[in-house]
């Protein structure tokens, strides 16, 4: 079952935008393990869900002179983080946060310790998800020699007990870059389309997301992530968009122009 998808765009784009935390949706057989309550549960989605973004994406992309192709996850993380390790080299797992979401993001009880149960969700979700990503990558290698991945996330004003970083600035736009994906005419290109904004390299959060196949083999796979305070463009947590909408999408739209030359 592959619960994320893809939405064409041009050709001859290499940029791939990959919106992996955007949905609250959750499958009845999944939702029957999580130990909330419905308003527990409602309340963690609007705190874990990076609203809107699959909005902010489609809506940039719709500017763009080269039309970028979108991979968007369909399901919530709390079924599985498509972008966590799914073994011990995810530090989240430290918070009980690694591919298959233990607790909460306040440290409660999310769902049992299952092991079988965690590699049915990793199975039956995380597996196939990186498969199509994965493959998504390779067809605009394939298409053009290279694939950019534009890594869109959001995130809170006010850090949560989760972070394990969270003590550091929290500027509009955190710009996240991995040493071996990310080079430094990427990481300009994000500098001056956000220039508008507030913006720091790697804080809160930092990384960036390629799919393990390619993870530290391909170098003509590329990737920054874009993290937005959600503050800037919606009304927290879990509340609707606001003005500052408009600004965002036309810096991201120069960014996807830029890089997509």
């Amino acid at each position: 079952m592959i619960e994320g998808g893809v939405i064409p765009g041009a050709a001859d784009s290499p940029v791939l935008i990959h919106v992996p935390h955007g949905s609250r949706a959750i499958p009845a057989a999944v939702r029957e393990h999580i130990l909330l309550d419905d308003a527990e549960l409602t309340a963690e989605l609007s705190l874990m869900t990076d609203g809107h973004t699959a909005m902010l994406a489609e809506r940039a992309a719709a500017r763009t002179m080269l039309r970028p192709w979108l991979f968007v996850n369909a399901l919530s993380r709390l079924v599985v983080d498509p972008e966590r390790f799914p073994d011990e080299r995810e530090e989240m797992r430290a918070v009980g946060m690694g591919a298959v979401y233990t607790r909460t993001s306040h440290g409660a009880r999310l769902r049992r310790d299952d092991t079988g149960h965690e590699k049915g969700l990793l199975a039956k979700y995380y597996e196939p998800y990186a498969a199509a990503m994965a493959q998504a990558v390779d067809g605009r290698v394939s298409a053009t020699g290279r694939a950019i991945i534009v890594d869109l996330h959001s995130y809170p004003s006010v850090a949560l007990p989760y972070e394990l970083h969270g003590a550091g600035p929290r500027p509009q736009i955190c710009l996240g870059t991995d040493p071996f994906h990310t080079p430094p005419l990427l990481l300009a290109a994000a500098r001056n389309a956000f220039a508008d904004f507030e913006a720091e390299v790697n804080s809160p959060f930092s990384g960036t997301y390629v799919p393990l196949r390619h993870y530290g083999r391909r170098p003509e796979v590329s990737a920054l992530m874009v993290e937005i305070r959600r503050d800037t463009y919606m009304i927290e947590p879990g509340g609707e968009p606001h003005a500052g909408v408009t600004a965002l999408v036309s810096a991201l739209a120069e960014l996807l122009d830029e890089i997509a030359r």
